[in-house]
């Protein structure tokens, strides 16, 4: 794959050597987070929004009610946007307080929304969306009314402007600190799967399905 282009608005600045540009190492990072931070601004008042998201080829996707006023504001007004996402990977213990850190792994784009009507690509977002939270789930479920199609609005933002920050490795202390007697190196951080907990009104006799007993 090849790289976003450098933009004003993307060129990491702040510890450059810790910015990417290259498409791969950031759609790997959009690809793992399940949800995203949506900010813009309207009439001078910033705002933020939390939401789930999905990414085909070189669009990102969220979805949400036609009664949203923030989707419903972003695709009539064509407001430009900046979407983030994080991975907490680690605490980074130094030894001193100055030195602390965390290990992560971010991506910042900039982008306009567009309103999706196509019936196909609809379809093929909502389904993406059902297969990133949980694989194997599309298969199970019902699918869509025509009722629910039409409660359900969906907004494209084309990937062009982005870049990622990432932080690895272990703490970086002032020479003379190294011999202070402080454990000083890194506690990994992972979002972990735990066991299913089931509808209470769940039907007698339906079974786990495989992928959710792995």
């Amino acid at each position: 794959m090849s790289d976003f282009p450098k933009t004003p608005r993307t060129t990491i600045t702040r510890l450059p050597k810790r910015g990417e540009y290259d498409k791969e190492t950031i759609y790997a990072i959009l690809d793992e987070a399940l949800y995203c931070t949506l900010a813009y601004v309207r009439e001078g008042q910033a705002f933020q929004i939390p939401t789930g998201f999905c990414r085909i080829g070189d669009k990102l996707y969220i979805h949400g009610s036609v009664g949203s006023f923030y989707m419903r504001e972003i695709a009539a007004n064509n407001l430009p946007v900046s979407i983030g996402v994080t991975h907490i990977d680690g605490l980074v213990l130094a030894r001193s307080a100055f030195h602390h850190s965390v290990n992560y792994r971010s991506v910042v784009l900039f982008s306009q929304g567009e309103l999706v009507t196509e019936e196909a690509e609809l379809y093929t977002a909502l389904e993406a969306f059902t297969e990133k939270m949980c694989p194997g789930r599309w298969a199970d479920i019902r699918k869509p009314s025509k009722k629910e199609w039409k409660a359900t609005m969906v907004i494209s933002f084309r990937i062009e402007e982005a870049s990622a920050k990432i932080r690895t490795g272990p703490p970086k202390d002032d020479e003379e600190d190294y011999d202070l007697d402080v454990w000083a190196g890194v506690l990994p951080l992972e979002l972990v799967k735990r066991a299913v907990v089931p509808d209470p009104e769940l039907k007698e006799g339906v079974e786990l399905p495989e992928y959710l007993a792995k």
